[in-house]
C-alpha cells in the first residue's frame, strides 16, 4: 500500500531523531570540519560521512538548510538536467514526499525540506554542532598555510586535515587569511558589461511614477527619506564595496485556520514607510510581493516592485560585520520587514485594493513556529567572495570563455537585486543595481573557483562564497548550485586525505576527481538541448 505524503513526512522525522549521531566532543580531532549548516553544508558533510571520513558539522544557528529551509522553496533551478548527485537526489526526496508521480520537484515547503535535510544527516550519522559561531578574533588557527582548528565563539575548538567553508558569508576563509572580495567590480577588470554600478540597466524592481525623495516634497533641506542615500548612484561600471540588498522569503498562506496576523513592530514609526505611501500617492497601484504558489496554500513570497520587502542598503555592513552587528542588523531587517507588511495590511494611505490582499494573507502557524511563523534566517543573497586559484566572470556565464576543471554547471541567469537608493538628475528617487539577463546555455564552474590561491591555504575548499565576481555570483548563487559544488568539494576533500596531511587540495588530480565526480552522479558536462 503507498504511504500518503504525511507518513512519509512522519517517517523521516522518527528517523531524523532516532538516528541522531552523539554530539561531539570539541576537544576531538576530525577528518573533516565543515562550518556552515547550509544546504550545501549538509551535502559536503554527508558526502564525507559516506566515503568513511570523520566529520563534524558547525552550524552558527540552530536549524539546518540555510535559505532552502528558511523559505526560499520555490528553486530558482535555471536549467533542471544541470543538477546532478545529492542535489538532485535531494529534490527526488521532496518529489517522492508530496507524491505527485515527478522524478524531482522544485517547489516545497520549509518543514518538509528540513526534515529531509536532518534525515539525509541522521542516515549518515553526521554530528551537528548547532550554535557554533566561529569566533570574530582567532577563529581559525592557522600553521604554515594549513588550518589547525576551527575556534567558537564560547570558547571550543575542533580539530580537523581539511575544512570546508560552506557559510553563506565566507567567515571561516576570512579568519583563515583567504583573500577575498565584497562588493562589485568595475566592468573593466575582467571585461565584463554587467558589474559596477548599474544605473541605466536598472529596470526591474523600479519606480513606475515621479517620486519626491525629501522628507518635506520639494525641500532638499528637510534630508531624505529614509532609505535613500544623498551621493549619486555613480557612474555605471565603476567599481564599489557595496552588496545587492537582503530580504526575508516569507511562507504565506490565505487559509485563516493556519494564518497568524502581520505583527506590527514595537516602536512602529509610520514615517519609515513614507517613501512607500508616496509610492502609491503617486499612482503605482501594484502590491509590492512576488507570492509563489507552493504546496497546502503556501507561498515562497519575494521582493517585487519600487518597494518591497529587500531593505535596500541595511545589508551593506553585514558581510564583515561581527556577531552582535549582524545580530543588530538581522533586527532592523526584521523590524522594518514586520512593520512594512503591517503597513501594507493596515494603512488608510496604502490602496484598499491592495490592503485586501495583504489582510488575506498572513505568516504560517505550521512554519517556523519557534520564531512565530517568521523566517529565523536572513537572506544573504552575497557577501564575501573568495579570491581562489580561478575567479567565474561574465565571460564564463555567457559561454566566452570555458573552464577546463569543471565540477558541477550554472545555468540560472546573472541577477542581481538593487544595491542602492538615491536621487537622479531630476530630483526623484531611484534604485539602482538590479540586473536580471537570462537566456544563455548551462556552463561549467571551476574547481578553482572553490579552492583558494596557494599561498592562503592547502586545507580549505569554498563551495559557497566562491571565487567570482559580483555579475557571475548573481549566476551562481542558487542553492542547487551550491549544494552541487559542496559535494565536488567533499570528493576533493577525501582525494587529498588520501595523499595525507600535507597534500594541498590545489594539487588534487582533476582527471581521478572528474572521474569520483561521474561517478556519484554528478553533471559537469553541460546538457543539449536545454529544456
Amino acid at each position: 500500500m503507498p504511504r500518503t505524503p504525511l507518513v512519509v513526512f512522519a517517517l523521516l522525522v522518527a528517523l531524523a531523531s532516532a538516528c541522531r549521531s552523539p554530539a561531539p566532543r570539541d576537544a576531538d580531532d576530525f577528518d573533516a570540519v565543515v562550518y556552515g549548516g547550509t544546504a550545501a553544508g549538509v551535502v559536503a558533510a554527508v558526502q564525507l560521512a559516506e566515503l568513511g571520513r570523520r566529520v563534524v558539522f558547525l552550524e552558527p544557528t540552530e536549524r539546518v538548510g540555510g535559505m532552502t529551509t528558511c523559505g526560499l522553496g520555490a528553486t530558482d533551478v535555471g536549467n533542471a538536467d544541470s543538477v546532478g548527485g545529492l542535489a538532485r537526489a535531494f529534490y527526488a526526496r521532496v518529489a517522492a514526499h508530496y507524491a505527485r508521480g515527478m522524478d524531482e520537484r522544485w517547489t516545497f515547503e520549509p518543514h518538509v525540506a528540513l526534515a529531509i535535510l536532518e534525515s539525509m544527516l541522521a542516515t549518515a550519522r553526521v554530528p551537528v554542532v548547532f550554535r557554533a559561531r566561529i569566533a570574530d578574533r582567532d577563529g581559525a588557527e592557522v600553521v604554515d598555510g594549513r588550518i589547525r582548528a576551527l575556534r567558537t565563539s564560547d570558547g571550543r575548538s575542533f580539530q580537523g586535515r581539511v575544512f570546508v567553508d560552506a557559510s553563506y558569508e565566507g567567515d571561516l576563509l576570512a579568519r583563515a587569511g583567504v583573500a577575498y572580495r565584497i562588493g562589485r567590480e568595475a566592468n573593466a577588470e575582467f571585461g565584463e558589461t554587467l558589474n559596477g554600478v548599474q544605473t541605466a540597466n536598472a529596470q526591474k524592481h523600479q519606480f513606475t511614477h515621479d517620486v519626491d525623495p525629501y522628507r518635506v516634497p520639494g525641500d532638499p533641506s528637510s534630508g531624505l527619506l529614509p532609505g535613500i542615500e544623498a551621493t549619486p548612484g555613480g557612474v555605471d561600471g565603476d567599481a564599489d564595496r557595496k552588496v545587492q540588498a537582503y530580504c526575508f522569503r516569507l511562507c504565506t498562506t490565505d487559509v485563516p485556520a493556519n494564518r497568524l496576523p502581520w505583527p506590527k513592530p514595537a516602536g512602529y514609526d509610520e514615517r519609515d514607510y513614507e517613501l512607500l505611501l508616496r509610492n502609491f500617492g503617486a499612482g503605482d497601484r501594484r502590491a509590492p510581493w512576488h507570492r509563489v504558489p507552493m504546496p497546502n496554500r503556501k507561498t515562497d513570497t519575494n521582493n517585487n516592485f519600487a518597494v518591497s520587502t529587500d531593505v535596500i542598503g541595511l545589508s551593506r555592513d553585514w558581510p564583515e560585520a561581527d556577531w552582535p552587528a549582524r545580530e543588530r542588523l538581522f533586527a532592523a531587517h526584521l523590524r522594518h520587514t514586520q512593520g512594512l507588511l503591517w503597513t501594507l495590511a493596515n494603512h488608510a494611505r496604502v490602496p484598499e485594493q491592495v490592503r485586501a490582499e495583504f489582510t488575506a494573507w498572513g505568516p504560517c502557524k505550521d512554519e517556523f513556529v519557534e520564531t512565530g511563523g517568521w523566517p529565523p534566517q536572513l537572506y544573504v543573497r552575497e557577501a564575501r567572495r573568495m579570491i581562489g586559484t580561478t575567479t567565474m566572470t561574465e565571460r564564463h556565464c555567457r559561454g566566452e570563455l570555458v573552464v577546463d576543471d569543471p565540477i558541477g554547471l550554472g545555468s540560472y541567469g546573472m541577477d542581481s537585486h538593487n544595491v542602492q537608493r538615491h536621487v537622479d538628475a531630476q530630483g526623484h528617487v531611484r534604485n539602482e543595481g538590479d540586473i536580471q539577463v537570462h537566456g544563455f546555455a548551462p556552463y561549467g564552474i571551476a574547481y578553482g573557483a572553490i579552492s583558494p590561491r596557494r599561498e592562503d591555504c592547502a586545507n580549505l575548499l569554498v563551495p559557497v562564497a566562491v571565487s567570482a565576481t559580483h555579475i557571475a555570483f548573481g549566476s551562481i548563487r542558487m542553492e542547487p548550485v551550491f549544494m552541487v559544488l559542496a559535494q565536488s568539494a567533499a570528493i576533493a576533500a577525501d582525494l587529498a586525505l588520501e595523499r595525507g596531511d600535507s597534500f594541498a587540495v590545489q594539487d588534487v588530480s582533476y582527471p581521478e576527481l572528474r572521474r569520483r565526480l561521474l561517478a556519484a552522479g554528478q553533471r559537469i558536462a553541460p546538457p543539449s538541448p536545454a529544456r
